[in-house]
C-alpha cells in the first residue's frame, strides 16, 4: 500500500513512531510538509508559518498527487484542506485535538464531511465531532516508557531527591498550555506540603531521556486549555506516574479509573488534588490502563482504517 501522508510537523515524535509502525507493516509513506520543521519532541514548540509556506505546501501536495498513490493521509486538521484537494484518492484524516478549537476547528469540522474516514484520540473528540468517527489514540512505546527507580532516575537528571517534583513537559511560552495557571497552582501547593516543591519544565530534551525524567518526577501537572489524549499523560500513565489534569479532551474518561489522579475543573480543585498526590508518597496504577495504546496495536488500526477506506 502507498500512501501519501501530509503533515504539519514530520518531527513530532508520535508522528515519527506511528510512520515506523505502518512501514513495519509494509506501507509506503511519501511526506509532505510546511517548511520550517521542528525538531522538538512531541511537537512540544510553537512553529510560526506564513501564508506563503501553505501556499508551497499546496502546491506540494497537487505536484506529488500527480504520481501514485492509493489514499491520502491527512494528519491534523489544518492538513485536510489539501489532501482535499486532490479528487481522485479517498482521504483519512487524523485530528489531534487542538485541531477541533477555534478557527481551526472550524476548519476540521468542514472538512471532516468530505473526508473517507476520520481518525480521533478520544471519545470526547468523537463526541465533539457528532458523526462516526474512529478512536485510535498515539500508540507509545511500552517498553521505553516503563516504571523505573526515582532516586535513580533522579540522580540521571540531577534533581534534588528531598524535594517534590511537578513535572510540566511543554513550552511555557505556548498559550494552550496555559503555564501561568500550573505556575499558579503550584505555588498554592508549596504551602501546604513540607518539602520543597519545585515545577519542572522539560521540553526539547532527546526523546530517549524523557523516561527518565517522567520517572524522576512525583506528578505530572497538565494545566491545557485544550487537548486530545496527549502523549505526555500516555507516558506517564505507563510509568505509573500520578497525574492532574485540567477536564480536557477525554482526560476525564481515561484518568477516572487510574489511582491517585485526577482531573479537575477549577484552579483551588487543581491545587487541592496535586496537594493530595505529593503528601500520598504513592504512585498511580496507570500502565494497567494503557495497555491497549501500544504501537503495534496502533499499526494494526491505523491501516484498517486504511482498508475501509479503500473498499
Amino acid at each position: 500500500m502507498k500512501v501519501l501522508s501530509i503533515v504539519t510537523n514530520r518531527c513530532a515524535t508520535f508522528y515519527e513512531k506511528q510512520t515506523e509502525s505502518l512501514e513495519k507493516r509494509g506501507v509506503k509513506i511519501t511526506h509532505v510538509c510546511p517548511p520550517r520543521q521542528s525538531s522538538d519532541h512531541e511537537e512540544r514548540q510553537e512553529i510560526e508559518r506564513t501564508k506563503l509556506d501553505y501556499a508551497r505546501l499546496y502546491a506540494k501536495t497537487l505536484r506529488e498527487a500527480t504520481r501514485e498513490y492509493d489514499l491520502v493521509h491527512a494528519n491534523y486538521g489544518l492538513t485536510a484542506p489539501f489532501a482535499l484537494a486532490q479528487p481522485k484518492r479517498p482521504v483519512v484524516l487524523s485530528l489531534w485535538g487542538s485541531d477541533l478549537a477555534g478557527r481551526l476547528g472550524t476548519v476540521s469540522n468542514q472538512c471532516v464531511k468530505y473526508c473517507d474516514e476520520v481518525i480521533v484520540m478520544s471519545d470526547e473528540m468523537k463526541r465533539q465531532l457528532d458523526m462516526d468517527a474512529h478512536v485510535i489514540p498515539h500508540g507509545i512505546d511500552m517498553e521505553r516508557f516503563r516504571p523505573m527507580d526515582q532516586l535513580g532516575t533522579q540522580n540521571d537528571v540531577g534533581w534534588d531527591p528531598d524535594s517534590k517534583h511537578v513535572l510540566f513537559p511543554y513550552d511555557p511560552s505556548r498559550d494552550v498550555k496555559n503555564y501561568p495557571l500550573a505556575e499558579r497552582v503550584v505555588e498554592q501547593v508549596r504551602e501546604k506540603v513540607a518539602e520543597s516543591v519545585k515545577l519542572q519544565v522539560v521540553y526539547g530534551v532527546d526523546y530517549d531521556d524523557i523516561p527518565l525524567y517522567v520517572n524522576a518526577a512525583d506528578c505530572l501537572l497538565l494545566t491545557s486549555r485544550r487537548e486530545g489524549f496527549p502523549n505526555s499523560v500516555k507516558e506517564a500513565m505507563a510509568c505509573n506516574l500520578p497525574v492532574v489534569s485540567t477536564d480536557v479532551g477525554g482526560l476525564r474518561d481515561r484518568l477516572e479509573p487510574v489511582d491517585n489522579s485526577y482531573v479537575c475543573r477549577a484552579e483551588s480543585e487543581l491545587a487541592d488534588r496535586l496537594t493530595k498526590v505529593l503528601t500520598s508518597d504513592r504512585q498511580s496504577n496507570g500502565r494497567e490502563h494503557v495497555m491497549d495504546l501500544s504501537l503495534d496495536r496502533m499499526g494494526d488500526d491505523i491501516i484498517s482504517i486504511y482498508e475501509y477506506a479503500l473498499r
